[in-house]
This record gives C-alpha cells, structure tokens and sequence, in this order.
C-alpha cells in the first residue's frame, strides 16, 4: 500500500508542471540577486527524519549570507537548514536550533559540504571538500517534520516564501543529495534516497538556468 501512495503522490506531482530528470553533469545557476528565483525539490518520498545526511556542492563570490538549503515546515522555518553567514562559517540548523562550523576561508573555489546529523545521539558531522571539521550536538531526541518545503537559492522565513534578497544564493549548485539515514561521510556513496541528482524531482521559479556543471 506504500508504494502505491508514494506512486501516486509522485504521479499527482508530475502532473502539476513539475519535471523529473537525470541531472547528472548539470548544475542549476542562480544568475541574480533576487527574492523571486529559486528552486523546489521534492523528495522520493515524505517521511519525518530521525538521522539524516545532506551533500552538495556549489560554487559563489558571495561576501555576504546566503542559504545553500532550506528544509521547511509548518512549525518550524529552519526545520533544516544549511546557511552561510560569512566565508568559512557555517550555520547548520535542526528544529530551528543551530550549531556554527568553521572552516578556513578559500574564496573563489568550489565546495563540496556534507553534514549528517541524529536524534539518539543529537550529534551533528560536518565535511567539507573531503575533511572533517568536527561534530556537534544539536537537538537530541528530536524527530524532523515530514511535511516540508524545500527551497534552494532563498532562505524561508516562512513555510514556502518570505525571501530575502540578501540572504538569497548567487551562484551555482550541484550534485545535491539528501538520505534518511547517516552516511559514512568518509566513504563513496550513491546518490540519496530521498533527494537523488540523477532522479531529481523539481520546479524551477524565477530567473534559474540549468546548464553542463563547470567542476567536478
């Protein structure tokens, strides 16, 4: 019966405009500063998280904050969310709580950010480009709301909306991917079960341009 609720919650998807496709080798372009262009996933299925892992990369010559992901429910605007606040320092949210990361600034270079996080132990792991910048507890014992809004290239302040341009993303992402369990982030690992690049589920809103990625 859950496969067939899932098939048809994807089929009612599909049908509202919304395209899935094989993003492999592509990246989405956020070519503007904007509060009007950005883009919803929908994930393979909806299901409240207890662990998680998150990885993308993207690149910008962003000085200022801006939201790399923003996973948002009814009750909580930064339900999850991966935000940069300035260069080398990562805000990473559950539940609306927060943990600061810092890594050494590399301006101008591509990323490739990983972070997983669980409820039983509350410990969040941060990796970036391949290297481990420490764990942190956040939010022990908590479980992630299923019905979500999932926006990138704008930060929610509210469930779907209430963008601002100056926390908006210029720039480019790919090869995101999202799974409900913890990934061995020192490890190779195929593409998330519940947001997968080479199966993306997505709507593009406002000025978003899907061209060939221009790095690894």
């Amino acid at each position: 019966m859950e496969k067939v609720i899932v098939g048809t919650l994807l089929l009612s998807v599909l049908s509202g405009g919304v395209s899935q496709t094989d993003m492999l080798g592509k990246a989405f372009i956020f070519p503007q500063e904007s509060s009007t262009a950005y883009v919803s996933l929908i994930p393979q299925m909806r299901t409240s998280l207890q662990k998680f892992t998150l990885c993308l990369k993207a690149f910008t010559d962003l000085t200022r904050p801006y939201s790399l992901f923003s996973y948002s429910t009814k009750t909580k605007d930064n339900e999850i969310l991966l935000f940069v606040n300035k260069m080398g320092e990562y805000w990473f949210y559950v539940g609306n709580s927060e943990v600061i990361l810092k890594a050494p600034p590399n301006p101008y270079a591509p990323i490739h950010v990983c972070v997983s996080w669980e409820s039983a132990s509350g410990i969040a792991e941060f990796w970036l480009d391949g290297k481990p910048l420490g764990r942190k507890g956040l939010k022990k014992g908590y479980t992630v709301g299923a019905d979500a809004k999932i926006i990138l290239g704008q930060e929610q302040d509210s469930f779907g909306g209430s963008f601002d341009a100056k926390q908006s993303f210029l720039g480019e992402i790919w090869e995101l991917s999202l799974w409900d369990y913890v990934v061995p982030l020192e490890e190779e690992h195929d593409s998330g079960n519940l947001i997968n690049w080479r199966g993306l589920i997505y709507d593009n809103t406002g000025y978003v341009v899907t061209k060939p990625k221009l790095w690894s």
